[in-house]
């Protein structure tokens, strides 16, 4: 079949031209092990098919409307609860002009207080640093503040009596806990997590237990593309075949399923040892298998390299990697079906995190703007390890700050396959962010179907765009953000 057929196009109304080859639900349903509820569900929306606007991404205008008007009204992924797991440890969450210290004050008690002093502003701690307080100091006129918030000392306050330390308690953020992340909200008036989130994507998460892992890798880069640029290159899967045409074979690009939950969560499911549709009758079962064992050439020895009579490249990738997980994890996974083994599912939760759940790569994705610069972003991956089951202790990755010259595979724990699919995505970024500042058409035309996740995100930006910049009442805050 010719899927490009304009005959086929013109047949389908807008929204529904979806891929013609087997479709992501069809392959699963195959599988011997079968798939959980969360990844047999359908929820793909038709978003429209208009243009949108390039100035979203070239313009210091609108990178400081969201600073204004986005980024403090929605809820972020700031730290892991293994990264504060004791009393008095603190994380400091960074994104634009705004600073959180995130820290532990009782067993289920995390807050995250605004990072400055109630004196002349400075910060109580450097950005981008971790560890354990007693108490919170500004280091230029000794104030400090108790790790629960409150005002512990005043330096010569004879000289302040117009400043009690009573109503000095350092202002909070909202926090709230789900899977073992801890989110932040600056917002006082904002819903829950849990609304924000929605109840089906809710009910995905539960399901994880992300709580029963932790960070073992985690790695942070500078991209030279604005920060919606730098995560809108992997909403997607239509761009495997041109930019990774070493995996293209094996990969269910352009037949992945889309899907929208509510205004904050999109993801995909992108099936693994199938055919490319754009690849059918020029790839074999066996081909697929074989670029598999040049991958992990320990996976398989001598007579295991074929494929027995009329098995597939997916059912003998599938008893693979149970049993390779099962000897490297200990753990029994007979019961785990076939596609979280195998495929690759990314959830994003608006506006900068991706989570990955599977069992093969179960990783975490953030994207943040660079604060000095529209035209820069930061991206981090986090590697997520199952905690050990006999409760013995784990240690949880510092991040590694690569260079902006080093490649991802330079990356300490990280696997030199994956990190070259990560530096041929990001590549592409520079490109786009200097083409999109170079053309004369500023817009960009999407997908109806294989880029509904770009529009889901940016159409949640308008909605935000739209609202007055936030007026903060630090007062307020000085409350908000407790959490049991």
């Amino acid at each position: 079949m010719n899927y490009s057929d304009p005959k086929l196009k013109d047949a389908l109304a807008p929204g529904a031209a979806r891929c013609p080859a087997i479709s992501t639900q069809e392959i699963i349903a195959g599988d011997a092990v079968p798939a959980p509820k969360w990844v047999r569900s359908e929820s793909y929306s038709f978003l429209g098919d208009e243009d949108i606007s390039a100035d979203r991404y070239i313009s210091a205008d609108y990178a400081q409307g969201e600073v204004e008007r986005m980024w403090p009204r929605t809820w972020q992924f700031a730290c892991r609860e293994e990264h504060i797991p004791e009393v008095g440890d603190y994380y400091v969450y960074d994104v634009g002009p705004y600073s959180l210290i995130i820290t532990r004050v009782g067993e289920d008690d995390i807050r995250a207080y605004f990072n400055s002093c109630l004196h002349r502003g400075t910060k109580l701690r450097h950005s981008g640093t971790e560890g354990t307080a007693s108490e919170f100091k500004c280091p230029f006129h000794a104030w400090s503040w108790n790790i629960d918030g409150s005002c512990k000392t005043v330096l010569a306050d004879w000289d302040f009596p117009h400043a009690r330390k009573e109503d000095l308690d350092l202002p909070q953020a909202k926090v709230a806990t789900l899977g073992g992340f801890v989110f932040i909200n600056m917002d006082p008036d904002s819903p829950s997590l849990e609304e924000y989130i929605g109840p089906e994507a809710l009910e995905h998460f539960k399901a994880w237990k992300l709580e029963d892992r932790y960070v073992f890798c985690h790695v942070k880069k500078r991209i030279p593309a604005n920060w919606k640029l730098n995560q809108e290159a992997f909403h997607e899967a239509y761009h495997v075949l041109a930019t990774h045409p070493q995996v293209s074979p094996s990969n269910g690009d352009v037949n992945s399923q889309y899907d929208t939950y509510g205004d904050h969560v999109n993801r995909f499911i992108s099936t693994l040892g199938v055919v490319s549709p754009h690849l059918y009758g020029k790839v074999t079962e066996q081909d697929v298998f074989e670029q598999f064992v040049i991958g992990d050439p320990s996976a398989l020895e001598g007579s295991e390299r074929r494929l027995a009579e009329g098995e597939t490249a997916r059912a003998a990738m599938a008893r693979l990697f149970r049993k390779t997980f099962e000897e490297a994890n200990h753990v029994d996974l007979t019961d785990v079906s076939d596609s979280e083994l195998l495929d690759c599912f990314s959830y994003s939760v608006y506006p900068n995190m991706f989570v990955f759940p599977g069992v093969s790569l179960p990783m975490v994705y953030r994207f943040l703007p660079d604060r000095h610069d529209h035209r820069k972003s930061t991206m981090e991956v986090l590697f997520l390890r199952p905690k050990p089951s006999d409760g013995s202790s784990f240690e949880t990755a510092e991040m590694q700050v690569l260079r902006d010259d080093q490649s991802f595979t330079e990356a300490e724990g990280m696997d030199p396959g994956f990190g070259g699919i990560l530096d041929q995505d990001t590549d592409n970024l520079l490109l786009q962010q200097e083409g999109l500042e170079a053309a004369s058409k500023k817009s960009l035309t999407l997908a109806n179907y294989q880029e509904v996740r770009i529009r889901h995100c940016e159409q949640s930006t308008d909605r935000y765009m739209a609202m007055p910049p936030l007026e903060v009442d630090w007062h307020r805050q000085q409350k908000c953000g407790r959490h049991s």
